[in-house]
């Protein structure tokens, strides 16, 4: 049940909920060309899985101490869960840290980085039969699947403009493939878990306690980060910002508002992740920014069909008649 403060504050409008939304996924958009970048900085190669994970480790340790940092100043209070809340941050970091990003980190140093940005609106799949069948948190109308649909079909308009092939790999594009159903089960955890605890709260210690783990893992394993750049350190630091911006504001939106409509907005992850690596690492050949206007038109039209109104039911005018005929048995 929402809260008086949740029906009036900025991100329960609609225009709230589209600043925060494209927001979010614009900094996701950046994070796969970045990451590839980091691999580059850091000396990183697609065999040295430790040090991959050591690198996502870091990060998202990161990440959830500004989450942490910024809300406290924010709030003017520490942020610190409540009791009975480990086991809610413990699952939260398996699903949306240590198990999503193992296997993104992973996909990712054996695919180009715009698959990834590709690949990762299926979550929105998973989340909604999860939401839908698993957790009776809402039902999967034909409406629904029809948004998520179109958003689809631009990121295959978009996918066109790349050198998307045949030969997918399981340590690659089906890697990418698990940590988007990981995520589309944090999704739906967050959902639940942000009516027994605050999603700022969530969000941070989430990512402190996957992160830990993962670094923690990573170097007992051997991974080992050494910078082969000035930029290394600094990139990290935009990494962890943005997860740290993106997960916030996207916990914060989940709490308000169906799975649904708020999933469907991870379509726009693959058109700004496409157009980023191609300006970012010269992945994406010959872009065509004709296609590029067309993804963005059906990710558009896809995410105002998931978000129109249901039509108005119409049972209280049967009721209206009902009335009628007993008022007017002779009618």
């Amino acid at each position: 049940m929402k809260s008086a403060a949740h029906k009036t504050d900025f991100l329960s409008t609609s225009v709230g909920v589209l600043t925060a939304a494209i927001t979010a996924n614009l900094l996701w958009g950046s994070a796969a060309p970045c990451i590839k970048l980091g691999y580059r900085y850091f000396a990183i190669t697609g065999e040295d899985v430790m040090s991959q994970i050591l690198f996502a480790g870091v990060r998202f340790t990161l990440a959830g101490l500004l989450t942490v940092l910024l809300g406290s100043l924010l709030r003017r209070q520490i942020l610190l869960p409540k009791r009975g809340s480990g086991r809610m941050i413990f699952m939260l970091a398996m699903m949306q840290t240590v198990i999503q990003y193992t296997f993104f980190y992973i996909g990712l140093s054996h695919a180009p980085s715009f698959k990834g940005s590709i690949i990762s609106p299926t979550s929105t799949f998973f989340a909604l039969l999860i939401a839908a069948l698993a957790f009776r948190q809402e039902k999967l109308t034909m409406k629904k699947l029809l948004g998520c649909l179109i958003g689809f079909a631009g990121v295959v308009v978009v996918s066109l403009n790349g050198r998307l092939d045949g030969n997918m790999h399981l340590n690659g594009e089906g890697f990418l493939v698990m940590a988007a159903a990981s995520y589309g089960c944090s999704s739906v955890l967050i959902k639940r878990y942000s009516t027994r605890e605050d999603p700022v709260v969530l969000s941070g210690w989430q990512f402190i306690v996957g992160g830990v783990l993962m670094t923690v893992a990573a170097l007992l394993g051997g991974g080992r980060l050494v910078a082969a750049s000035n930029r290394a350190w600094p990139l990290m630091i935009y990494l962890g910002f943005l997860s740290a911006v993106a997960y916030t504001l996207w916990s914060l939106l989940l709490q308000r508002h169906p799975v649904s409509r708020i999933m469907v907005f991870s379509f726009l992850n693959p058109v700004f992740g496409v157009l980023l690596s191609a300006l970012l690492l010269d992945e994406v050949k010959d872009l065509n920014i004709f296609r590029c206007l067309m993804a963005m038109g059906l990710v558009c039209f896809g995410v105002w069909i998931v978000n129109s109104p249901e039509r108005a039911s119409k049972k209280p005018v049967c009721e209206n008649r009902k009335h009628y005929y007993y008022k007017n048995p002779k009618a």
